[in-house]
């Protein structure tokens, strides 16, 4: 083979196999299609076109939020009007492997006199004033900022990124890296989520095999609790690249035995050897990109999974050794069960039963966040669950806490209440269940006043004086060594280190939000 001819497969070794599906395979990839739609995991057509209106009208008020900044800057009408404006999807709903229901990665791209403050100002308001818009928190603050928002019942995560160009056409695409120049490091980060997704669908040789293991994993990671990025765990991105890595490994397979190879080799892997989808590039900037031999930071990282779209980043630096252990766990038993799938002994389902994470340990801790309206709530419980992955990293310090298992998501409760006692024992997790009740996403502003009174016999008076909590329930399972002589499990100092580093916010305010943490037996998930 030339120099300068090209390898003829993807990814940075050759392939295990070349070998393509035997029939008793292809009869397992419809069952396990099949297994997924019982799981609910495609969207109708209406569903998926309501989608595509959302996005038209997203479009529609990124053109207008820059039209609006530029004739704030003293530009004339028509140079306004020619600014442009473009959003790019990123995410499950890019790599088409979205449910009903999932939420939309979205990035506004923005000429460069906008500032990237306006997107959480002007922009934050003009979504404000939409009637079809619920549920919006902007958090500015984040390693990616963003606004978060549900649109006619479609959740959305939208981010922003300013380029240094004068116009930005609808023509506009982002794969050449020297839009990368002179922007600051949020939007590199920001923009980055869009090119990532599209480079991997552009390295995965079969992507409709790909994409039914992606949903098949995607759905697993969920039952099993090991599906979220800021918890420690790994989030979708993640997950899609680890997914593609096997599909170059067996260009090929069909989805079935993508699932197989995808545990059995995820089971066996010898991290923290890096997964990659390419060799890594040099480009323009001035910026880190991922090295082990030359940044120490990143010889930390425990399950180094590695971006592929320049510059290359780590996407799982929230990775804790807990967190390790929990998913090398899950690999283990998921090659067991789809070895015996793949061996007739047993059905797909089998791979999706939901974790029994409230039964599985003896102690928990639990971290309750409290505050007096839904808008502050959103930002306080986003905030603590932002910093929880520190108290876990913290917990594996302690003396005879051999793991810290983190639950996946904070659970929501709103708390009507009578009296001061009330809103005081609501805030300690202690609560009449009368009068509180499990909020959704996207169902955070129902009001129950009125199943209150059917249920209660409310009086007008008792009414009047009511007024509400809102809850964040946070879990950590503890496996903790047998008890010998007097040694005790001590959890003084991480606990009350995590309520200062939360406390410690610039929001933060000691009249409306609350962070109260108690350790509890065997529970039922709230």
């Amino acid at each position: 083979m030339s120099k300068d001819k090209k390898p003829e497969y993807l990814g940075v070794t050759v392939p295990i196999s070349l070998v393509g599906p035997t029939e008793k395979e292809l009869k397992l990839s419809d069952d396990l299609v099949q297994t997924l739609k019982d799981n609910g995991l495609f969207e109708t057509e209406q569903e998926a076109q309501k989608r595509v209106v959302v996005l038209g009208k997203l479009n529609l008020m990124a053109k207008d939020f820059v039209y609006r900044v530029s004739k704030l800057k003293g530009f004339p009408d028509s140079l306004a009007k020619e600014a442009g404006g473009k959003i790019f999807t990123f995410g499950s709903y890019r790599l088409g492997v979205h449910g009903a229901g999932a939420d939309i990665d979205t990035l506004c791209v923005v000429p460069k006199h906008v500032e990237r403050e306006q997107f959480f100002t002007i922009m934050y308001e003009m979504l404000k004033e939409r009637s079809e818009v619920t549920e919006i928190t902007a958090v500015p603050d984040a390693y990616v900022p963003l606004i978060k928002l549900h649109f006619s019942g479609i959740p959305i995560d939208f981010v922003c990124a300013r380029l240094a160009i004068a116009r930005v056409p609808d023509d506009l695409q982002l794969s050449d890296n020297n839009l990368l120049k002179n922007l600051d490091e949020r939007c590199v980060r920001s923009i980055n989520g869009s090119r990532v997704t599209d480079e991997i669908l552009r390295l995965v040789p079969d992507i409709s095999a790909f994409r039914t293991a992606l949903r098949t994993v995607k759905l697993w990671a969920k039952k099993r609790g090991v599906y979220s990025n800021v918890i420690g765990f790994l989030g979708g991105v993640a997950w899609a690249m680890l997914v593609a890595r096997i599909c170059q490994l067996y260009p090929n397979a069909c989805s079935a035995t993508i699932i197989a190879r995808f545990f059995r080799i995820l089971h066996r892997w010898k991290w923290p050897q890096p997964v990659l989808l390419k060799n890594l590039e040099d480009g323009p900037l001035q910026v880190r990109v991922w090295n082990p031999k030359l940044y120490p930071a990143d010889r930390n990282h425990r399950m180094p999974i590695i971006t592929p779209a320049y510059p290359s980043m780590c996407a799982t630096h929230n990775v804790t050794d807990s967190t390790k252990a929990i998913m090398i766990k899950e690999f283990q038993r998921g090659e067991e069960l789809s070895e015996n799938i793949m061996l007739g002994k047993g059905t797909w389902d089998l791979l999706f039963e939901k974790s029994d994470f409230f039964h599985a340990y003896r102690h928990y801790l639990q971290v309750i966040a409290t505050s007096d309206s839904l808008e502050t709530q959103l930002k306080w419980s986003g905030l603590v669950e932002s910093r929880f992955r520190q108290l876990v990293l913290k917990l594996e310090l302690v003396d005879m806490l051999i793991l810290a298992h983190p639950y996946v998501k904070g659970i929501d409760k709103v708390h009507y209440c009578l009296n001061e006692k009330e809103k005081q024992d609501a805030s300690r997790g202690v609560y009449s269940n009368e009068r509180s009740f499990s909020l959704s996403e996207g169902g955070m502003e129902k009001n129950h006043l009125e199943l209150i009174k059917e249920n209660t016999g409310l009086t007008a008076e008792e009414e009047s004086t009511m007024s509400t909590i809102y809850s964040t329930t946070f879990y950590i399972g503890l496996y903790v060594e047998p008890k010998t002589g007097t040694r005790k499990l001590n959890l003084i100092w991480p606990t009350s280190e995590f309520v200062k580093l939360v406390k410690s916010w610039d929001h933060f305010d000691e009249n409306q939000m609350k962070v109260v943490m108690k350790t509890i037996k065997r529970c039922c998930g709230g």
